[in-house]
């Protein structure tokens, strides 16, 4: 019996990958008509409030956070809770993704819960949403108090003050808030989301877009960063906190796993040095877990990676070099 002549194996073989790496794409990465990935938003927005008959009022060791190492969005709660010095206040519970279930799972065991799907509907019986990280939980109430990203930053800033170690680290200072949040925007849609937008996007026209924004924008903040040393001034921002979790990530997979390989940041003049900067900060260094980073990306992400090797190399060492950014007044 003959075999198949190449050319039906190869067309057989891409009908069949494409056919099911869009399925998996859908349920990953979902999309609108045009192919650009479409971030869902989160669920759960309640705060914590210093008045004591608040729903969640302010309290030591009453809150804890449920995060993956690997992931960006979980990173930037870290990095305010050890600026703030918040260690000995707020619990941290490491979660992992699961390659074959799609699913975080917890490290530890918790209230009877091992998978971050069940946490979700202890905290909420039925129910259907994403199981996202990170998590703001209540262990009191055992519920969510909040599961955006960009809003448990501004509560881990403002509303433990009272037991903050740096109480007086203001990340979020009211005369700044408006240039913040405009830093904000700019670096969540082109930036934050940018380069899930290029690693998800299902069609070229997707891709190309998101990637000729997201460098647009690196190039921009490079020129910025030539003459301040922050994206707010002379003072560390929630800006830069939210910058920070993309860049340090940048290099190792962002580069080549979601094709954002036009420039590396350590090929930018003032973006690498100022990364070096962040990553210096005291305690910044110990929220950053590279091979965390490069498992969950590179051995989790299959319809990206589905070999699931995963590269060597990037350990951040580079990042302890002098960054110089100190001498910035004097240039600016």
């Amino acid at each position: 019996m003959k075999s198949l002549p190449a050319k039906y194996i190869v067309r057989l073989g891409k009908f069949v990958w494409t056919t099911m790496w869009r399925i998996m794409m859908s349920q990953l990465a979902p999309s609108n008509k045009f192919g650009e990935y479409i971030r869902p938003d989160s669920q759960f927005r309640n705060t914590i409030a210093v008045k004591a008959d608040a729903s969640y009022p302010a309290a030591s060791k009453r809150y804890r956070l449920f995060v993956g190492m690997g992931c960006p969005w979980a990173h930037r709660t870290l990095v305010v809770r050890v600026l703030k010095g918040l260690e000995d206040i707020i619990a941290v519970s490491i979660v992992y993704p699961s390659a074959n279930e799609g699913i975080w799972l917890l490290q530890s065991s918790f209230e009877d819960c091992n998978t971050v799907p069940e946490l979700y509907k202890l905290a909420q019986p039925g129910y259907q949403g994403r199981c996202t990280v990170p998590i703001l939980w209540d262990d009191e109430t055992k519920t969510i108090v909040n599961n955006e990203s960009a809003e448990i930053v501004e509560i881990l800033n403002s509303q433990l003050n009272q037991f903050a170690t740096n109480s007086d680290y203001d990340l979020y200072p009211e005369n700044l808030q408006e240039q913040c949040d405009r830093w904000n925007e700019k670096i969540y849609h082109k930036v934050n989301n940018g380069v899930y937008r290029c690693g998800f996007a299902q069609t070229q026209t997707a891709y190309n877009q998101a990637c000729t924004e997201l460098f647009a924008t690196l190039d921009e903040i490079d020129h910025f960063l030539a003459t301040n040393r922050y994206l707010c001034g002379e003072v560390v921002t929630l800006a830069d906190v939210r910058l920070f979790t993309t860049l340090v990530r940048f290099d190792t997979v962002y580069y080549g796993l979601f094709k954002c390989s036009l420039k590396r940041i350590q090929d930018y003049q003032y973006l690498s040095g100022y990364l070096r900067d962040l990553y210096q900060l005291p305690g910044v260094a110990t929220t950053c877990d590279p091979d965390s980073v490069k498992q969950d990306y590179y051995g989790n992400l299959f319809p990206l990676n589905p070999g699931g090797i995963i590269p060597l190399g990037s350990n951040l060492k580079n990042l302890q070099q002098s960054h110089n950014r100190h001498k910035m007044k004097q240039l600016s």
